[in-house]
């Protein structure tokens, strides 16, 4: 119960006034009552109240505009309100479409007023008004329409504002269906909404004798499946489905009796490096190729190097390798960084080339967090995946490569094929974006700076420009490389026990060398000594050789000229003493 105010005598005195008032509404409505009821001038008030006349004019004026609530000072007083129409518009909304968020209703609001109302706004007229029973829906469920209708519903609804959300939700379709119609509008306008012939004209097919062509070509590889096949005749403009294309190689291989895969893929495990950005995790691992002609195996073992990054499951380097070393493992991990910057983390396996303390020290340059998978559990790793894409779609052709020119081709052409060929791991991408390479495309890391990343590497790779014959000068020492290379720079990888030459990422020669014992961790002394040697067979880049008079191992033999040779040490430089001493010009006392 308010409490019962004392009878004062009536005054026009705003002093005397002043002190009556509760509320200070009350004080302004006071300030401004005699000019809006009476007509009084608005500067003799202004004096009377004590404030300015430009205030008073302002707070008459917005009395005049909003009524007593333009006279409010409260934070809930002095919020706008919307109009009636777009209020009356938003409750409506929300009792045609209850599953409406804040945001949706803005925007419908936006296409219908050409104004977008704060979602607060619209909190509080929902909080405020009544909403009305609604037992009549202004479209039907889309199963209750034509096809037509529906897809003309789709079409009024998106124009209204309405995401494709609400869309779906209130016809009661996926959202692809929405997506399609509206597809169909934009290219086709209204007539794409009406129903038109199903299906592919007569004559026209998809599948033509080009394409089963292609599809007999790989089905020579028995272990190419349905899902690559659709990916490599995408690649060549094929628009053929997975199902066709596995329809297809089935009734190839049974026609032709090409052999078939003898394994399928297994369930799927839990992959504790899964990456969620771009170069959050790279994974390296090395895979032995056995499957060899004997020719290229009789001058040892071959082994593939490769980095791969987990989100976009890219190859960014990989090599062929006659060692499994880790001047060979460095030089990959070099070129990729080069080209795409370090990871945040790098994981591997247990095996020693990974865990060398250079290859620490060069993580630790690079500020690469360094992890390993679990022993026992190569399925970890997203390499082995790639591992077996490449038996699939290279094994084939590796075990027919002649000679080391071939394997190389085939190696590179699996690498580039792999990249930009639709991968299984981002068919149900929302962008579109299907292969290896469309994926990472679009990423753009900081790179390093040449002399940023020579100095994370200068313990373990230098550079060396071969002389006329192929040579090269490294620490008193001169090595033979390639002479079909002479006045190119080479890389020159050096670890404790070997030292290998290096070109565009393909091993020229090794050295078996012993250095003296290194001053600091993950560091190499200098050469002490060259023990032996091994030249390898070049790809067909180097095989156009130049006319030469004679060539050293034909005139020679293999044996017959040195790979490698100790030069003299630097003489030690003597301090030359003058043998005579310059004579004054005049004396000293005679200049002062």
């Amino acid at each position: 119960m308010a409490a019962k105010r004392q009878r004062v005598e009536h005054t026009e005195d705003f002093q005397e006034i002043l002190p009556l008032c509760w509320w200070p509404e009350q004080v302004e409505y006071e300030r401004i009552r005699q000019p809006v009821l009476f007509g009084d001038s608005v500067a003799e008030r202004a004096r009377e109240t004590g404030v300015s006349e430009s205030t008073l004019r302002r707070r008459i004026g917005r009395f005049e505009a909003a009524g007593m609530e333009g006279l409010f000072v409260a934070d809930s007083a002095r919020k706008r309100r919307l109009p009636p129409n777009m209020r009356r518009l938003i409750v409506d909304l929300k009792a045609e479409y209850p599953p409406f968020n804040l945001n949706e209703i803005t925007n419908v609001v936006r296409a219908a007023f050409g104004r977008k109302p704060d979602v607060r706004s619209v909190g509080r007229v929902l909080d405020e008004e009544a909403r009305p029973l609604k037992l009549a829906r202004n479209y039907p469920l889309y199963r209750e329409m034509d096809p037509g209708e529906g897809r003309a519903a789709v079409v009024e609804l998106r124009v209204a504002g309405w995401s494709a959300k609400a869309i779906a939700g209130y016809l009661g379709i996926g959202r692809s269906t929405v997506y399609k119609a509206l597809k169909r509008f934009e290219e086709e306008g209204a007539e794409g909404l009406a129903d038109g012939p199903r299906g592919r004209p007569a004559g026209v097919r998809k599948v033509t004798l080009a394409a089963i062509e292609e599809v007999r070509k790989l089905a020579q590889n028995p272990q190419i499946g349905a899902f690559r096949v659709h990916a490599a005749l995408k690649q060549k403009g094929f628009d053929l489905s997975r199902t066709t294309c596995g329809r297809i190689l089935a009734q190839v291989r049974e026609l032709y009796g090409y052999d078939k895969p003898k394994s399928g893929g297994g369930a799927r495990k839990p992959m504790p490096f899964a990456s969620e950005r771009h170069h959050e995790y790279w994974t390296a691992d090395v895979r032995h190729l056995d499957m060899l002609d004997e020719s290229l195996l009789a001058e040892g073992m071959v082994y593939a190097v490769a980095i791969l990054e987990n989100h976009s499951r890219a190859v960014l380097a990989s090599s062929l390798t006659r060692r499994q070393d880790l001047n060979a493992f460095l030089s990959v991990l070099y070129r990729a960084i080069q080209e795409y910057g370090p990871p945040e983390a790098f994981v591997t396996n247990s095996v020693s080339v990974f865990l060398a303390n250079r290859a620490r020290a060069i993580y630790r340059a690079l500020g690469i967090r360094k992890v390993e998978i679990e022993k026992g559990r190569p399925w970890q790793s997203y390499l082995e995946t790639a591992w077996n894409v490449q038996r699939r779609m290279a094994d084939h052709h590796f075990a027919k490569a002649g000679n080391w020119s071939d394997l190389l081709v085939e190696h590179d052409r699996w690498m580039a094929d792999y990249n930009v060929q639709e991968h299984h791991a981002h068919r149900h991408r929302r962008e579109g974006r299907r292969s290896p390479s469309e994926v990472l495309s679009w990423v753009k890391m900081p790179r390093y700076r040449e002399e940023d990343l020579a100095r994370a590497f200068f313990s373990a790779r230098h550079t060396r420009t071969l002389d006329g014959l192929g040579y090269l000068v490294l620490q008193r020492f001169r090595l033979y490389a390639e002479e079909e290379l002479a006045g190119t720079e080479v890389a020159v990888w050096v670890q404790e026990d070997g030292l290998t030459v290096e070109y565009g990422g393909e091993a020229l020669a090794r050295y078996e060398v012993e250095c003296h014992p290194a001053a600091g961790v993950g560091a190499v002394g200098r050469l002490r000594k060259v023990k032996g040697h091994t030249l390898f067979e070049t790809s067909a880049a180097l095989a156009a050789k130049p006319l030469r008079l004679f060539d050293l191992g034909e005139v020679l033999g293999e044996e017959g000229w040195m790979k490698f040779l100790k030069l003299d040490e630097y003489a030690p430089r003597r301090h030359r003493r003058p043998e005579m001493l310059q004579q004054t010009l005049f004396p000293y006392t005679e200049a002062i």
